[in-house]
């Protein structure tokens, strides 16, 4: 009897696949990778076009040795690894690990680990596309490169442990770039004017908010404007100027990418990025479902595609009729998100295997997080094939005098895709029952006005959903890099993370200063998405993937040699203080870790005495006198807070300054060239260098 050997990536589909194969199927797994370039060198021969220097992985002998045994049994051999760049680098190589040349080796990829998907890939066996492989090895290289050139500059000019990688210093620069755009924001005023009014024959009141004029809109920018506005309005008469009736349609969304799902993830389940992959990992390669055995519940996790097969499409809108409605099933073809450039459309979204399998039917066999990522991933596709939301609005202008308040209303006509489906950020809508009484001959008498101060607000720091949707945005790295890119910049404590946001930490702005510095097409945004654009030409067999090594290697190297000579050290050596060490009683001195400076006796390890290191700013705390000191949060976030701390509470995220608000009397804080009073009520701003305080 024959004898076939499947070979899959993760020992988790191992039990998932096998179920679907006869007994003359052997299925084992590679555990993911079994070659890499070696870690203790670069391992790529420049000397001799750029070869790569490939090893067996530490500890994937014994598996490698397993598989050889398993190949001398087996008849033909079946790669089955991810279907993507880098599980076909995985299939390349282990057929080289394995020696398999002049055997029957056949490369397999489904998108789903079904029965139907599985078995039809063993009937459309294809060869292992090496355009695919060198599109990876391409970028491994590449990110090798980087890595072992600029990582060794920056242990040299810093401290040891600090790394460089082509992907995740981009990323850097991003939230670098928003730190200097916040930091730089100077807040403006503007207030919000709303008219309570009376309508005849109506108990409560209807509240309009202010327009402008009747040819156009207006921003309130100062309390005088206020002033001369409602100076000109208070004794005017009210009345119904314009009604105009409609209605406005909201499409259904597009099923999950991968980006577009570590987005609506991290937004509504509050999961990391990582987080979301590994959940969708499990649902991927099966889970034990009562009654079923193993299943593959979703569709391979790795994708920038929103396309769905025909298959998939007809049973969702089946499914959509039989529990909706005909009416709630969307017509014609469903709308396609795949309009960017970018897109390599290698595979379906990700959507579930089956749509019978109901979150519901699912959640005793799933644990919390799987289900609640099931569910989102559920809802999002069947919704996808569902009809728009259909709104009535209604929006009211309302004169008084020159002026123009405005009154708007919808409510939902037809829910379509809401009866399954909302978005994390959809707006609400306005539902005013007033309205509905209002003609142009509604009689309106003004009972009072409601008038709020508001400042404009600065751009909002990245959060891991942000920083997700701006890489793919701009082209840089691929849905199988987004999540350890973050992860990366994360462990590196290159950036901070607090209540969602991406802050940017000290060591990481001194990092990413030097990448900007010695380095800017590294950094470049433009420069990495080309890269990119190159790697997809790779993938097409448009261009060798060693041409674009040629290309690069020369510049980075001369980069390096140039930022060695001339790049200053930053390294900050040990500063000795007036702190005395309270154990041995030497002056303790000024060190760098991981989270910034702190203080440490410099008799260690006889000593290992340490304090955090508070430096003063010259400016008394405004609460208690005491220095004002620099402080950081646990995550590495640097604040202004009293040296008496816990005693005095105060802090600060801005730099306090000496000047005291002339309109309040609060302390002043410095943003860029301006003070700005602490207290957002007052909004008193005038120019830090005219003035020359500090």
């Amino acid at each position: 009897m024959a004898r076939y050997l499947v070979i899959v990536e993760s020992p988790a589909k191992v039990k998932t696949i096998k179920k679907f194969l006869g007994s003359n199927y052997v299925v084992t797994a590679s555990n993911g990778h079994v070659r890499d370039l070696p870690k203790s060198q670069m391992g790529i021969d420049v000397e001799h076009d750029y070869e790569p220097k490939y090893i067996t992985i530490r500890g994937k002998g014994e598996i490698l040795a397993n598989l050889r045994k398993e190949v001398k049994k087996a008849d033909k051999i079946y790669l089955a690894t991810d279907p993507d760049r880098e599980g076909e680098a995985i299939s390349w190589h282990l057929s080289q690990a394995l020696k398999l040349e002049g055997k029957k080796v056949y490369r397999i990829s489904f998108n789903e680990i079904t029965k139907n998907a599985v078995k039809a890939s063993l009937k459309n066996p294809r060869e292992i596309d090496m355009d695919l492989v060198d599109a990876q090895q391409a970028r491994r290289i590449l990110d090798r490169i980087v890595g072992y050139k600029i990582s060794p500059l920056l242990w040299a000019k810093v401290k040891r442990g600090l790394s460089a990688g082509r992907v995740q210093s981009v990323a850097l620069r991003i939230i670098a770039d928003r730190e200097d755009e916040i930091n730089a924001f100077i807040p403006e005023e503007y207030w919000t004017l709303d008219a309570n009014l009376k309508v005849k024959g109506e108990k409560k009141l209807l509240t309009a908010k202010f327009y402008g004029t009747e040819k156009k809109k207006m921003t309130i920018s100062s309390k005088e404007e206020l002033d001369k506005i409602i100076e000109e309005i208070d004794q005017a008469e009210y009345s119904v100027a314009e009604i105009k009736k409609g209605e406005r349609i909201k499409k259904a969304p597009v099923p999950f990418t991968t980006s577009t799902l570590q987005q609506e993830a991290s937004k509504v389940l509050n999961f990391a990025t990582a987080k979301t992959m590994r959940i969708a990992q499990q649902l991927y390669e099966g889970i034990d479902i009562k009654g079923n055995g193993t299943v593959g519940l979703i569709t391979y996790l790795r994708t920038d595609s929103t396309r769905i097969s025909d298959e998939a499409d007809a049973n969702v809108r089946s499914y959509i009729g039989d529990c909706f409605g005909n009416e709630y099933v969307a017509a014609g073809e469903a709308r396609n998100g795949n309009e960017k450039k970018t897109v390599q459309d290698a595979h379906e979204a990700i959507r579930p295997t089956d749509v019978t399998r109901t979150p519901a039917a699912m959640k005793d066999s799933l644990t919390r997080d799987q289900f609640r990522l099931y569910q989102l991933i559920w809802k999002r596709f069947v919704a996808s094939r569902m009809q728009p939301a259909r709104y009535e609005t209604t929006s009211v202008k309302i004169a008084a005098g020159e002026y123009r308040f405005a009154v708007t209303a919808s409510k939902i006509a037809f829910e379509g895709f809401r009866a399954v489906y909302t978005e994390a950020e959809e707006e609400k809508e306005q539902n005013n029952v007033l309205l509905k009484g209002l003609d142009m001959d509604s009689v309106l008498t003004k009972e009072s006005f409601d008038m709020k101060q508001h400042f404009t607000q600065p751009p909002a720091h990245y959060t891991e959903a942000a920083l997700v949707k701006t890489l793919e945005e701009l082209g840089i790295g691929r849905p199988s890099t987004y999540a350890p890119t973050i992860s990366t910049i994360i462990a590196r404590r290159y950036v901070a993370k607090e209540n969602k946001n991406l802050y940017l930490t000290e060591i990481g702005e001194v990092v990413n200063n030097i990448m900007k510095q010695s380095f800017p097409s590294i950094v470049d945004v433009n420069f990495t998405a080309n890269m990119e654009s190159l790697l997809d030409g790779v993938a097409e067999g448009k261009v060798k993937w060693k041409t674009i090594i040629e290309n690069f290697y020369p510049d980075l190297e001369e980069a390096v040699e140039k930022a060695e000579k001339e790049q200053e050290q930053v390294k900050i050596e040990d500063e000795v203080t007036d702190v005395v060490c309270d154990q041995c009683g030497r002056n303790m001195v000024i060190k760098y870790g991981p989270h910034g400076r702190f203080l440490a006796c410099p008799g260690f390890p006889e000593c290992r005495n340490t304090k955090p290191y508070l430096e003063k700013v010259g400016v008394a705390c405004p609460i208690c006198g005491k220095d004002v000191v620099i402080r950081k949060t646990k995550k590495g976030r640097k604040y202004y807070g009293c040296e008496d701390n816990p005693e005095c509470e105060f802090m600060s995220w801005q730099k306090p300054s000496v000047k005291k608000c002339p309109r309040c009397g609060k302390y002043m804080v410095e943003k860029g060239n301006k003070l700005l009073c602490s207290d957002e009520k007052c909004g008193y701003v005038e120019n830090k260098e005219i003035k020359n305080y500090n």
